[in-house]
């Protein structure tokens, strides 16, 4: 199973507080906005988003059809191939956000540790 882009979303308390924190470690703003509550930090080819108060817990996500740099992929699998694959493995899909046959679309699931897992494309 191809899933492409990978990231680590934070919920953080202090956006700002946050931010300084990860560019002492190297991290550079890569996307988002300190007035809409969310950034996207990026090292190298890792990728952690800080958001402040939008929502509980933290998150790994992948973004299907991106790059680790939120390049498009000429070649990628289709959320909704994705989210057919992983109910085909029994694992139980706690959110979906999925219209049409093509484009942007979401789900959401739980490891056995009870990590939150988002599946969003983008394209």
């Amino acid at each position: 199973m191809k899933l492409d882009c990978f990231s680590i979303s934070l919920a953080v308390k202090d956006l700002k507080a946050s931010r300084d924190f990860y560019q002492k470690l190297g991290f550079s703003v890569f996307a988002g906005e300190m007035s809409q509550r969310f950034l996207i930090m990026k090292n190298g080819a890792t990728n952690i988003g800080l958001f402040q108060g939008m929502f509980e817990g933290n998150i790994l996500t992948f973004n299907p059809g991106w790059d680790q740099s939120a390049q498009g992929l000429e070649d990628f699998t289709d959320v909704r191939k994705l989210l057919y694959e992983i109910e085909q493995q029994g694992i139980e899909i706690t959110d979906k956000n999925i219209e049409g046959d093509q484009g942007p679309a979401s789900f959401s699931f739980v490891d056995p540790d009870g990590n939150a897992i988002l599946i969003d494309q983008h394209r």
